[in-house]
């Protein structure tokens, strides 16, 4: 849920990267990161776990305008993808705005994107979003593999709600601000539209 910073007249909006173990989260958030510039950007900050990391920052983007005379600030978060770090994801979530889910397209870790997915629907339900209405958009990840899974398999299995979606290779930058752009815009239109 965005809130608004009166005295710096700033919007800040919540975005979470979802999706299962070392299927690009951190990479697209890297990424991203890398191409910001400015003095309008944080440092990105790692919570390190055994095998995956949270990492967060945010960004006041140029382009996005402003809204009632207050500009949009970011603030960018990677959920880990194991399972036993299920309590650090839904803290990480409380109050987002947007969600990215970043699949993985190889064969063999299909289950585990289908996990992810009803995980965060779960989780969403718990904090009161309904996975429908949320900003959601679903990458693609990994579609340089030799055995990544044809794309209409993928979003049979995995874009039930209709959600934009768009095919990425995160170490490469392919995908990643299509996936970022298209849920900020999602957004700032649901702001735009509702009350603040």
């Amino acid at each position: 849920m965005a809130f608004i910073n009166h005295n710096a007249k700033e919007i800040h909006c919540k975005i979470v990267y979802y999706g299962p173990s070392l299927g690009g989260k951190t990479t697209n958030l890297q990424w991203v990161y890398h191409k910001q510039s400015g003095p309008d950007k944080s440092e990105l900050h790692s919570l390190p776990g055994d095998v995956e990391r949270t990492l967060f920052f945010d960004f006041l983007p140029l382009s996005v305008g402003e809204i009632r005379g207050n500009k949009t600030r970011f603030h960018l978060y990677s959920v880990p993808g194991q399972v036993v770090y299920d309590s650090s994801r839904k803290l990480i979530m409380k109050g987002l705005d947007g969600v990215i889910f970043v699949a993985d397209s190889q064969a063999e870790r299909m289950e585990e994107n289908l996990l992810a997915m009803e995980n965060l629907k779960k989780n969403l339900e718990l904090q009161g979003y309904d996975i429908k209405e949320i900003p959601l958009v679903i990458q693609y990840n990994k579609r340089d593999l030799p055995n990544a899974l044809p794309l209409a398999e993928l979003r049979a299995a995995l874009n039930l709600y209709n959600s934009p979606d768009f095919e990425g290779t995160a170490s490469e930058g392919k995908g990643v601000f299509e996936s970022f752009r298209t849920v900020s815009k999602s957004i700032i239109n649901v702001l735009k539209g509702g009350e603040l």
